[in-house]
């Protein structure tokens, strides 16, 4: 097994709101891969007297350690115990009611010899490239949670009505903040671990390269990190970004650039 990492801030100067790590338990049997995108709130008051990045980290820390330690949780029970944790470590100086109190994105992958589980809330993504039987190309599976991609742009007009009427609720979109009933909600399953040749993870920031941009499929994706490595795929997306940004053709309304991570596991 080979695994590579690339995260990159949206600017120099800026802290990294993404967090991305891979275990191995000592036994040697199987993984985990843990991707988050904190969220980054508009300005003003979000109850909570700690930054994106210490969120992450604390939240990021808790999956990776529960789900090498505690394989008799399933995912979701990982999930919810690590943002009860996480939860717990400022419930005391924060509002964690508060809309935008730390939040993020979860792409959570765990395998071991004959199964591989996954656990994706909000838009970051998780490729499963299986071998192609008989001599085909081998097949990717893109595992997503598209459920703000679904929502009406002009229900997105603004952050306060975000906040109001989809964040965290009902008919809206999901992340992992403070409740750990959320981790209900996440969009889970399993594969067998056979003919799975590779998995990769990915927050918004990079799948730019096909969703905002369009330069290929999420196979072309995982050939472009075979070929060239998981950094190569991000500085591409700096690219697209810098030659769209005085005519916004395609990023429009959205930020220049934004916080980018890539995980490979090839196996």
């Amino acid at each position: 097994m080979r695994a590579e990492l690339a995260s990159e801030p949206s600017e120099l100067g800026f802290p990294n709101e993404d967090f991305v790590s891979v275990g191995l338990p000592a036994s040697g049997l199987g993984g985990v891969v843990v991707v988050l995108d904190g969220v980054t709130p508009p300005r003003g008051e979000t109850g909570c007297a700690h930054s994106v990045p210490w969120f992450t980290a604390r939240l990021g820390g808790a999956l990776t350690e529960l789900s090498l330690s505690r394989r008799d949780l399933t995912l979701p029970e990982v999930l919810a115990a690590a943002v009860a944790r996480t939860a717990a470590a400022h419930a005391d100086r924060c509002d964690l009611s508060h809309p935008r109190t730390p939040q993020a994105t979860v792409a959570l992958a765990r395998w071991d010899a004959g199964t591989l589980e996954h656990l994706v809330l909000a838009d970051s993504v998780l490729l499963v490239e299986r071998s192609g039987g008989d001599g085909e190309d081998p097949e990717v599976t893109a595992l997503t949670d598209d459920r703000l991609a679904r929502i009406p742009r002009e229900r997105l007009r603004s952050a306060a009505v975000v906040d109001a009427t989809l964040r965290n609720k009902e008919g809206g979109f999901w992340t992992a903040a403070a409740d750990p009933s959320v981790a209900e909600r996440a969009v889970t399953g399993s594969v067998p671990r056979e003919g799975v040749r590779s998995l990769t993870a990915l927050t918004d920031g990079a799948t730019r390269w096909v969703e905002v941009f369009g330069r290929g499929g999420w196979a072309d994706v995982v050939s472009l990190v075979h070929a060239r490595g998981a950094a190569a795929l991000v500085a591409e997306v700096r690219e697209l970004e810098r030659a769209d940004a005085r005519t916004r053709r395609l990023l429009g309304p959205s930020k220049t650039h934004d916080d980018a991570t890539v995980a490979h596991i090839a196996f």
